[in-house]
């Protein structure tokens, strides 16, 4: 099972690999841009652990239903 921290080193090593990529270049929007490649497949496996029922998904993840709902409507998961 990964830890938090193992979540947390994924994640700084694909930044770095992202910066690497850049080539110098300026990043645009990085914090929406990244929020929305990790949000959509958290609810999917969120989702598919609670067998997509929605109120115990929204609990795990600490939100209401109803920002669930829109944030699975979002990324197009309903």
């Amino acid at each position: 099972m990964s830890s938090p921290k193992h979540i947390q080193e994924c994640v700084r090593d694909n930044l770095e690999s992202y910066f690497r990529d850049l080539g110098g270049e300026a990043p645009d929007g990085m914090y929406d841009m990244l929020v929305h490649l990790v949000e959509k497949p958290l609810l999917e496996v969120v989702m598919l652990q609670a067998d997509n029922n929605q109120s115990r998904a929204a609990q795990w993840l600490g939100l209401n239903r109803n920002t669930l709902r829109k944030k699975l409507l979002e990324h197009k998961l309903l």
